[in-house]
C-alpha cells in the first residue's frame, strides 16, 4: 500500500491521465455529490470503481443548504410507532405505510454511521443530543448541528470520499441524458419494460465537449427542481436535472404535483433564492403573526405554528390575500438572546445583514418553493423502472412522503434508501456489463449560439408561469392556462436546442421546463385536494388516496 501511494505521488501527472481514461468506464456511476450519492459513494467504493459528477462544485448541492437538522428516533421518550405516525399525518393518506416503518426503523444506524463519518450534532452540557422538535413532530426527534445541519454533514462525506482512492469526484460535468437502447437504435417508449440505462452522456463544461461514461450500474442522486418556480429556497443548480432525464429516457414518475412550498423564507426583495427561515425556529417557539402583530394559525391548525408545513403555508397565504401584504411576521424575540445565538448563528447574522435583529425585531417571511415529495418512480430499493438506475433523495419518489413531507425526514430518507441502494447495487454490478457499441454524441448541424437573450427569456417566463398559475393554491382555469403556455415554450426551447451548441443554461432550461410540464400534468390529473396540492375546483378528498403515476 504504501509503494502504490509513493509511485502515485512520483507519478501523478501520468497516473491521473490514466485514471481519468478509465473512470469514463466504471462500476458505480453517482450523479450528485449530496447525502444521498455520497454515502452510496462511500459503501459502493469497497465492491468498484466510483465515479461522482456533479455539475458544479462538489459541495453545491440542497444537502448543503439544509438547516434544520434530520429526524431520528433517538430519545427514550421518543418510539418508532410515534415517528410513522407523524409522518403518515403530514403524508396526508398517500404515504406508502412499508416503506414508512423501514425508514424510520433502519434510520438510527445509518445516523449512527454518519456520525462515524465525522458529522457533529449538537449535544446538551449532559451530553445528550439537544433534539428539537419541528412542526409535524410529536416529539422532540431532530439532530442538528447549529443551524447548518447539512453544510456539516456534507462536510464530513466529502473528508471521507477524499480519502478513498476507489472514488473518483469530477466537477462541472454536466449530466446530459441517460443512455438507453433508444442511442442504439432501438425503439422505446412508456409502455418498454426492458430499458436498461447503460450510462450518460454528460457536457464537460470546462473542454466545451461531451464525454461518453459507461457505467454497469448508474446512481441519480441530482435532487430537486425548486428553479422551476421564480422563489425558491433552492440553490441555483436545483433545476430537476435527474428527473427530467428520467421522463425523457420513457422511465415513470410519480406524485409530482407535490411540490413543497417552505411556509417561512426571509422576505427580502431582489434576493434570489431566497433565504431559508428554518423550521426549527418554530420548532423553537417562533409565533407567526400578521404585520399588524396578530396571531393567526389558531384560526387554521390546533397545532398554531408547529402544524405541518402544508397547512402553515396555505394559511399565511390565505392571511396575505386577505390583507394585501407580500409578507407575514415570524416573532421568536420572547427568546433570549443567548439562546437565538446558540441555535441561530448563522439565520440571526443573514437577518442582521438586511438590518433586522432577529432577537428584537419580527422576521419578515413568505412561502417559497421548498421540496419536491414526487419524483423517479423507486421501489423499496429504489431502484427505477429503467433496469440498471437506481434513485435517491430528493429526485426520488419512494413513497416515504405521500402528498407532503414531514419535516426532516427528507436527509433521513437519503441515508437509509442511499444504504438499500448500495446493499442491491453490489448483487447487480456482479451481473452486468459495459457495452460497446454506443455512439458517440452528435453535434452535426449545430453551431454556437450569440441568442443566449432566448435561453434567460423563456427561463424568467417558465417560472413565471409556474410561480402565478402553479402554486400554492391552483384550479383547472390556471392548469390549463399553464399548460398552454408550457407548450409554447417547450416547443422554441426543443427548436433552439436541435441547431445549437450545448451550453449548461440551455441543458437546464430544457430540464426546467420539461419538469414544469411534469407537475402541470400530474395536477391535472388529481382531481382532489390532498396534502400539498390543493385547488379550489375539488376542495375534498376523494375517498381513496391514489398515485399520480405516468
Amino acid at each position: 500500500m504504501n509503494i502504490f501511494a509513493a509511485v502515485i505521488n512520483n507519478c501523478w501527472g501520468i497516473i491521473q491521465i490514466n485514471r481519468t481514461h478509465f473512470m469514463n468506464k466504471v462500476d458505480f456511476l453517482v450523479i450528485g455529490s449530496g447525502i444521498a450519492g455520497l454515502s452510496f459513494a462511500l459503501k459502493a467504493a469497497e465492491y468498484g470503481q466510483v465515479l461522482i459528477v456533479t455539475k458544479t462544485n462538489e459541495d453545491e448541492t440542497n444537502t448543503k443548504y439544509a438547516q434544520g437538522g434530520v429526524a431520528v428516533v433517538v430519545d427514550k421518550e421518543d418510539s418508532f410507532a410515534k415517528h410513522i405516525e407523524d409522518t403518515l399525518i403530514a403524508g396526508d393518506g398517500l404515504c406508502d405505510p412499508h416503506i414508512v416503518e423501514l425508514v424510520v426503523k433502519e434510520g438510527p444506524e445509518r445516523i449512527e454511521e454518519i456520525i462515524r463519518y465525522g458529522t457533529n450534532f449538537d449535544t446538551t452540557n449532559d451530553g445528550l443530543f439537544d433534539l428539537a422538535k419541528e412542526g409535524g413532530h410529536s416529539e422532540h426527534r431532530v439532530l442538528h448541528y447549529k443551524d447548518i445541519t447539512g453544510f456539516e454533514i456534507e462536510r464530513a462525506l466529502l473528508e471521507q470520499i477524499h480519502r478513498n482512492p476507489n472514488i473518483e469526484i469530477r466537477t462541472h460535468l454536466f449530466a446530459i441524458e441517460l443512455i438507453t437502447q433508444h442511442h442504439l437504435g432501438e425503439f422505446v417508449d412508456k409502455n418498454s419494460s426492458d430499458i436498461v440505462c447503460y450510462g450518460i452522456y454528460a457536457l464537460n463544461t470546462a473542454q466545451h465537449k461531451v464525454e461518453t461514461i459507461r457505467a454497469k450500474v448508474t446512481v441519480l442522486a441530482s435532487g430537486g427542481a425548486g428553479h422551476i418556480y421564480s422563489a425558491t429556497t433552492n440553490p441555483v443548480i436545483a433545476t430537476g436535472d435527474g428527473t427530467a432525464m428520467v421522463y425523457r429516457a420513457k422511465g415513470k414518475v410519480r406524485n409530482m404535483e407535490f411540490i413543497k412550498f417552505h411556509p417561512t423564507a426571509l422576505y427580502n426583495p431582489g434576493e434570489y433564492p431566497s433565504f431559508l427561515i428554518s423550521e426549527a425556529v418554530r420548532g423553537f417557539g417562533g409565533i407567526l403573526k400578521t404585520k399588524t402583530g396578530e396571531e393567526f394559525m389558531q384560526h387554521y391548525d390546533a397545532r398554531k405554528s408547529l402544524a405541518p408545513r402544508d397547512i402553515v403555508a396555505r394559511a399565511i397565504d390565505a392571511e396575505m390575500k386577505k390583507s394585501g401584504d407580500d409578507f407575514v411576521y415570524l416573532d421568536i424575540r420572547h427568546r433570549s438572546k443567548s439562546d437565538i445565538l446558540t441555535h441561530f448563528p448563522n439565520i440571526y447574522a443573514k437577518c442582521l445583514s438586511i438590518g433586522i435583529d432577529m432577537t428584537k425585531d419580527m422576521i419578515p417571511v413568505t412561502p417559497a418553493a421548498h421540496y419536491m415529495c414526487g419524483g423517479v418512480l423507486v421501489d423499496e430499493y429504489g431502484r427505477s423502472s429503467i433496469r440498471r438506475l437506481y434513485a435517491c433523495g430528493e429526485c426520488a419518489s419512494t413513497g416515504l412522503h405521500g402528498a407532503n413531507r414531514l419535516a426532516s425526514n427528507s436527509l433521513l430518507e437519503a441515508a437509509v434508501f442511499a444504504h438499500r441502494i448500495f446493499k442491491n447495487a453490489i448483487e447487480l454490478v456482479k451481473t452486468v456489463d459495459h457495452i460497446s457499441n454506443i455512439p458517440e454524441w452528435d453535434e452535426t448541424n449545430t453551431a454556437l449560439s450569440n441568442e443566449d437573450i432566448l435561453v434567460t427569456h423563456n427561463l424568467r417566463e417558465t417560472q413565471k408561469v409556474m410561480s402565478d398559475y402553479v402554486g400554492i393554491v391552483r384550479s383547472d382555469f390556471r392548469l390549463e392556462r399553464a399548460m398552454r403556455r408550457l407548450g409554447l415554450l417547450h416547443e422554441e426551447t426543443e427548436n433552439f436546442y436541435k441547431k445549437t451548441k450545448l451550453s449548461v443554461k440551455l441543458c437546464e432550461l430544457r430540464n426546467v421546463i420539461q419538469n414544469a410540464y411534469i407537475v402541470v400534468k400530474s395536477a391535472k390529473m388529481r382531481k382532489e385536494s390532498r396534502g400539498l396540492h390543493d385547488t379550489t375546483d375539488y376542495p375534498k378528498h376523494q375517498n381513496a388516496g391514489v398515485d399520480t403515476v405516468f
